[in-house]
């Protein structure tokens, strides 16, 4: 059977996607990053992908983080 994933998380900075990654394993979501950047030129994406079943808590962590950022 084939999973389903969905992007949750669209970023230019690499890490940044790679500290909602942390975030969303950290809660039991798992999570990977797909990497849409040109190495030569820097330009372009980093997206976060979670399974379309965890994609409303997910949201969820993600929203809350950065609410608290906003603080």
């Amino acid at each position: 059977m084939e999973q389903e994933f969905t992007c949750v998380y669209t970023c230019t900075q690499q890490y940044e996607a790679f500290l909602i990654e942390g975030l969303l394993r950290d809660n039991g979501i798992e999570a990977t990053v797909m990497n849409k950047r040109d190495s030569s030129y820097l330009i372009g994406y980093a997206e976060v992908y979670v399974k379309a079943e965890d994609k409303e808590k997910a949201l969820e962590i993600i929203n809350n983080r950065e609410s608290l950022r906003e603080d």
